[in-house]
């Protein structure tokens, strides 16, 4: 069994945000210097030793848990994530 790194769970958020059309940062930064969340945008945050999958739901930083998990381990995470990504994409088709 491999071990799930952090670049692998940022690269599944990217998969995601591209199947969901959100935006593939977290932030953009605005004219004058301050920083501005992407609503919509998934990505993987770290906290309590786990990681869990969020998702901006306004401009100033507030997010949900999608997944409705927590922060989890890494594997326990990623293979949510590969099921919600297969989701979205049978949900395409």
């Amino acid at each position: 069994m491999d071990r799930i790194t952090d670049k692998m769970l940022d690269n599944l958020a990217l998969r995601i945000n591209k199947a969901t059309g959100s935006p593939e940062t977290a932030y953009t930064r605005q004219a004058d210097g301050r920083l501005r969340a992407n609503v919509g945008n998934y990505h993987v945050s770290h906290a309590y030793g786990g990681v869990c999958l969020h998702r901006m739901s306004n401009e100033c930083g507030g997010v949900t848990c999608p997944l409705d998990q927590g922060h989890a381990p890494k594997r326990e995470l990623w293979g949510r994530m590969q099921a919600f990504l297969a989701g979205l994409e049978a949900a395409k088709e």
